[in-house]
């Protein structure tokens, strides 16, 4: 099947576009920075620029398209909500949605079938109240937003497109979501709970719901508003002193309600409101969770110490050649940007092999650094990966993958990576960190093109 996914760069839109090419599925993706989204995409799909602010939508994009995915929306936890940082929260995703449904309207073959995600701020704060898809709509900016949200999105019914809303609890995952902000200070024994504590969690792990998500693309019996979080919720005590126990790290600072409110202003309403939604009807439509209960959520996230970056390219030459390119130490200074000054020192054998060591140098920031590599998982014309054993990182792994596609080669590049310094290092330099990756293996891939592509 061919579909079509917003917001597929995003936290939930990665792990979804793996299991989607896991599953055969052609993807396709909208985005407004097609460069900038390969470093985000684990996997290698079809890119088309589109800017919902500017109402610009590519049509042939939905070109053979069966399904259509929204996950596209500004962040909501990036930043107090200014009036103007509200506008953009709400208008991202109602433009999103607006675009696509109108765009849908106008082609002959529409998909069969459209899945848009929407939150369970939807209820508002609620304390123990049981909340099921039936509940009314709450009080609240998060509230305005989810039903704005879904009544754009079910304009889609009328165009006769099967329409599913998923009402999306706090996700659970590595590299993003809740965790990525919360497990560095817990990590350091610096954890709490969040006001009294009381309020209810409803969360769901990373993997359930994308699985959930497909599972409501390919349901035919499946309509209308499901509840996407895990069948237990709990407070946030609870979901403190598990998180606690799993890390092995006590949590004794908890964090006032009015020190929230003076540092985040409106946004605190994110942490302190208190859903406790039921999962019962997305049970009854045949899904069944991996992850249903919290501790071992947690235990299967904080299970991966190291940040991963994956990453797919495509390149219009055969794999030997491909293969012949990469294995060259010397090519790596051709692929990495001048800010750096990288160049090869050394090789400990006169051609690469397993056990292979490289001695490199390079300037991060105008600091002088030395960086020692050893090859291992030698498979000529398959694979390789080269471990840091000397450098700047706690730990670092880059593993290189070649396969054989379309009459050309798919280059994947997995990158497991430790800041230094452990729990602290990712906690104050864990963001400049993953911002220098980027822009490192952004200039990678236009790099790679340009040479294959003269090639």
């Amino acid at each position: 099947m061919k579909i079509l996914l917003t917001g597929a760069t995003g936290f939930i839109g990665r792990e979804l576009a793996k299991k989607l090419d896991q599953q055969g599925h052609e993807i396709a993706i909208l985005t407004r920075d097609p460069d900038s989204a390969r470093f985000h995409m684990p996997v290698h799909c079809e890119l088309y620029k589109w800017n919902p602010d500017n109402n610009i939508f590519p049509r042939k994009a939905l070109a053979g398209v069966e399904a259509v995915i929204n996950l596209a929306g500004e962040n909501i936890a990036d930043g107090r909500w200014s009036k103007t940082r509200k506008a953009r929260i709400m208008e991202s995703r109602v433009k999103s949605v607006r675009l696509l449904t109108e765009a849908m309207e106008k082609i002959d073959k529409r998909p069969r079938a459209f899945v848009s995600a929407s939150a369970i701020g939807f209820y508002g704060d609620r304390g123990d109240e049981p909340l099921d898809e039936s509940s009314s709509k709450g009080g609240g900016f998060l509230s305005n937003v989810c039903r704005s949200w879904e009544n754009e999105a079910l304009k889609a019914e009328k165009l006769n497109i099967r329409t599913v809303v998923c009402r999306v609890g706090m996700v659970l995952g590595r590299d993003g979501g809740a965790l990525d902000k919360m497990s560095p200070p817990f990590r350091l024994g610096l954890g709490g709970r969040l006001g009294n504590g009381r309020q209810w969690m409803s969360w769901i792990h990373i993997s359930d719901l994308a699985n959930l998500i497909i599972h409501a693309l390919e349901n035919p019996s499946m309509k209308g508003i499901y509840n996407a979080v895990s069948p237990n919720p709990a407070s946030n005590k609870q979901f403190t002193k598990t998180l606690a126990n799993v890390l092995k790290r006590p949590a004794p600072f908890p964090v006032p309600e009015f020190v929230l409110k003076m540092g985040l202003g409106d946004l605190s309403e994110l942490l302190l409101g208190s859903q406790k939604v039921s999962a019962d009807n997305i049970i009854a439509s045949g899904f069944r969770f991996g992850y249903p209960d919290l501790q071992q959520a947690l235990e299967e996230v904080c299970s991966h110490d190291c940040h991963e970056i994956v990453m797919s390219q495509w390149v219009p030459q055969p794999l030997d050649k491909t293969f012949e390119f990469f294995k060259e130490a010397k090519n790596l200074e051709k692929l990495t940007p001048d800010f750096l000054e990288f160049k090869v020192l050394k090789q400990s054998t006169q051609s690469i092999q397993e056990g292979t060591t490289l001695d490199y140098r390079l300037k991060l920031h105008g600091i002088p650094i030395g960086w020692r590599s050893k090859i291992t998982d030698w498979e000529p014309n398959e694979k390789f990966s080269d471990i840091q054993l000397k450098g700047p990182y706690g730990y670092w792994r880059h593993t290189h993958e070649f396969e054989n596609k379309n009459g050309g080669t798919l280059i994947r590049d997995r990158i497991s990576y430790k800041p230094p310094f452990g729990a602290a290092g990712d906690l104050l330099a864990g963001y400049f960190i993953k911002k220098d990756l980027k822009a490192i293996f952004n200039y990678r891939c236009k790099t790679i093109d340009s040479i294959f592509s003269r090639s």
